[in-house]
């Protein structure tokens, strides 16, 4: 390993964060301007300096240092005491500050929380360590609620009520008066709003906001995990109302404004299931022999305006969701699945990014602007994959989308062998440049007309689905770069993704090696070819999931921000999301701004669009969460009908509590418990990720395969127990 590895943006600015507290709080009483911190520090290059100068001010607006006379710095006097970070707490009662600038997390036992619920922003007082290595401390101010409704089961007496929350998290019940119960009745899943928490009372005083129904019925648990992330279901009258009142008619006047594209070949592939089509490829032969692919996407910017009541709600929700049996949109009906939706044989508005390549997909030309297209085909990613495997236009009739004909044009299956041909030629490309290849399989569900699980399957990624994503990635890419290269810097929307954490890879190193795999940590290129291979050597095999997992927990997370550092898992140096504004708020932001710098407009002010991204990124999690939590939830349920069946499944995870086992066929994940485990005393060793016997040295190891039986279901926690019957041999 080299000497001096690469620091990533992030890990420099935490750097010099760090640095900065080191400086002063070495010399409290003196004060400092940035010269005399960058010397202190050894800080040299131009960036960094800038970096340092931005982070100084940023610690005085959060009053985190004082600024004694211009451009000096120094410590306030209370910062040796208190600190402020985000609650993480877990479920013994116990919590852990979340600090920047710390390089471990401060300890609070559950006596000193003070009323404070995960997620919240606390200011905390700093106890002494007493020779311990962690820092301790005790909440002292609930500085800003993470949240204010709970999901909980109601146990209504006569005269008042409480609610159990079912998040194991959350410590204590909530006093309802039977007045703001809102007639539900006993036993009843509910969503509660808390108010005040008086000094003398246990638990915190609330009202009943919403009845979301019986537990454990599938309608209330898919209510209850929107209502946990505050994710609504429905939309508001009047939004509905404004959605309903837009004129969607296609006019004349607005069609002599764009570059007219109806009469080019243009189609659509999506999943067979899809309602909203939000990108359509078309394609022409030019006269010297290159192709001209246009990338069009719905024009959602056309009817969702600023300021308009439409547009603080799709801001608001920031991002469709995706359940298991329903799509929550970011947009009403009419929109999505109708105005906006690019349908076959019908005139659409879109926002296009048309490219001229030559058959080794090397651009020659680029165009962004409005359009106007007409669809001349829908496809299903079968149909198209069908195409590619066999270069016939002729559909079976079992995988076929149409009711009526099975065959399609020559014209079309020309265009898509081309679109393939060209889209592999890029993904080479793009892998060549580090990028990193992450297909994790993505768990799907046969449901029946009653939302029950009949069968589990995986959905796979194959030629058809990278075909349309290169084409996705492209337009994304080059639209960052068209505006990221401008001069001078203009405002803009970009999808970033930091690189990996190197404490992270060597952890991850750790784990892999038990399966034989390792990741070459030397430098920036060897770590993405050896992720690469990694994430290929494990394919099909038993252990696919889990490395699969690991490898993508390792990664930093993709976020939306104005200050563009790259993306690192796609080998990008600039990237956004244009694709898919129906479903996306911050697709919305880039048409927009795209448009703007097209007509000539100044550059966008920057802070008001960097608290969008954040928005945007925050809202982003809670969809993610919310998709998760429905997968689970639907994996239980899929297992309360095989409670009497033997399975082989993977030790996905080893805590002192107990060993997390995945099922190899159907992925679904559940937890043994170390005290059901009856034929020895086990204990934890963190070192080894195992579980050991104390008698007879039996080890269950992360990785190990294991056979297990469903012990216990629970939908409303959305727990799965298992009993563990013993090692597959």
């Amino acid at each position: 390993m080299s000497k001096k590895k690469k620091r990533t943006r992030s890990q420099q600015k935490n750097e010099i964060t760090k640095g900065i507290f080191k400086v002063l709080e070495k010399e409290p009483s003196k004060a400092f301007n940035y010269k005399q911190i960058a010397a202190q520090l050894g800080i040299t290059e131009t960036q960094m300096r800038n970096d340092l100068i931005k982070r100084l001010g940023q610690l005085k607006q959060k009053d985190r240092i004082q600024e004694v006379e211009r451009g000096k710095y120094q410590m306030k006097p209370s910062q040796f005491q208190t600190v402020s970070g985000r609650v993480d707490l877990t479920s013994n009662g116990n919590a852990y500050i979340i600090v920047d600038d710390f390089d471990e997390d401060v300890f609070v036992p559950g006596h000193r929380i003070n009323k404070a619920f995960h997620g919240d922003i606390v200011k905390i007082k700093l106890k002494e360590s007493k020779g311990k290595k962690r820092h301790e401390g005790e909440v002292i101010q609930v500085v800003e609620r993470k949240k204010t409704t709970f999901v909980g089961i109601l146990d209504k007496q006569k005269t008042f009520a409480f609610v159990r929350p079912t998040d194991s998290r959350m410590y204590t019940d909530i006093f309802v008066p039977i007045e703001k119960t809102k007639k539900a009745e006993d036993g009843d899943k509910v969503l509660v709003e808390i108010g005040e928490w008086p000094s003398d009372r246990e638990s915190p005083f609330g009202r009943v906001v919403e009845v979301l129904g019986k537990p454990g019925e599938h309608q209330t648990e898919i209510h209850s995990i929107l209502a946990e992330y505050g994710l609504p279901h429905e939309f508001p009258y009047e939004v509905e109302q404004y959605a309903n009142t837009l004129d969607t008619a296609i006019k004349p006047e607005e069609i002599a404004k764009r570059r007219d594209m109806r009469d080019v070949l243009t189609f659509t592939i999506d999943p067979k299931d899809a309602k909203d089509f939000d990108d359509a490829l078309s394609f022409q032969i030019l006269d010297n022999g290159n192709y001209e692919i246009g990338v069009h996407i719905a024009d959602v910017s056309h009817y969702v305006l600023p300021d308009s009541i439409l547009e603080e709600e799709a801001y608001n929700r920031a991002t469709s969701v995706y359940l298991v049996d329903r799509v929550v949109p970011m947009l009403p009906e009419v929109l999505s699945n109708n105005a906006c939706s690019l349908r076959p044989n019908e005139e659409k508005y879109t926002f296009s990014a048309i490219f001229e390549l030559n058959a080794n997909a090397i651009i020659q030309n680029q165009w962004f602007g409005r359009t106007v297209i007409n669809s001349n085909e829908r496809f299903a990613y079968e149909e198209a994959q069908h195409i590619i495997e066999t270069k016939q236009g002729s559909l079976p009739k079992e995988i076929s989308i149409r009711s009526n004909t099975y065959t399609v044009t020559n014209e079309v299956v020309e265009a898509t062998l081309i679109f393939d041909k060209l889209a592999k030629i890029m993904r080479k490309k793009r892998m060549s440049a580090g990028a990193i290849s992450f297909d994790k399989i993505e768990v799907r569900f046969n449901l029946n007309d009653k939302n029950e699980p009949d069968g589990v399957y995986f959905k796979e990624s194959k030629d058809a689905n990278k075909l349309i994503e290169e084409f996705m990635l492209l337009a994304n890419r080059k639209v960052a770069e068209f505006i990221g290269k401008q001069t001078p810097k203009k405002t803009f929307i970009y999808r970033i993704h930091d690189e990996p954490d190197e404490d992270k890879l060597i952890a991850l190193n750790g784990v892999i090696s038990r399966f034989g795999h390792t990741v070459n940590l030397k430098d920036k290129t060897s770590i993405s070819s050896s992720l690469n291979k990694l994430l290929s050597d494990v394919k099909g095999k038993k252990e696919q999931n889990l490395v699969d997992t690991l490898t993508i927990r390792s990664m930093s997370k993709a976020v939306y921000t104005t200050d563009n550092i790259g993306h690192y898992g796609l080998a990008f140096d600039y990237y956004s999301h244009f694709t898919s504004p129906i479903r996306r708020y911050p697709d919305v932001m880039v048409h927009r701004l795209l448009q703007h710098y097209l007509n000539g407009g100044t550059s966008a002010k920057e802070e008001v669009y960097e608290e969008k991204c954040r928005h945007s990124s925050s809202m982003e999690i809670l969809a993610s969460s919310a998709e998760r939590d429905s997968i689970k939830y639907m994996q239980i349920k899929f297992m309360q009908d095989h409670s009497d069946k033997e399975f082989v499944g993977v030790i996905s995870g080893v805590t002192e509590w107990g060993i997390y086992v995945e099922i190899i066929e159907n992925k679904c994940e559940g937890m043994v418990r170390i005290r059901d485990i009856k034929d020895d005393y086990y204990t934890f060793d963190e070192k080894q990720y195992a579980i050991i016997g104390d008698r007879f040295n039996v080890v269950y190891q992360l990785g190990d395969e294991v056979v297990v039986m469903v012990k216990n279901t629970d939908l409303i926690k959305r727990h799965l127990d298992f009993s563990l019957i013993g090692k597959h041999e």
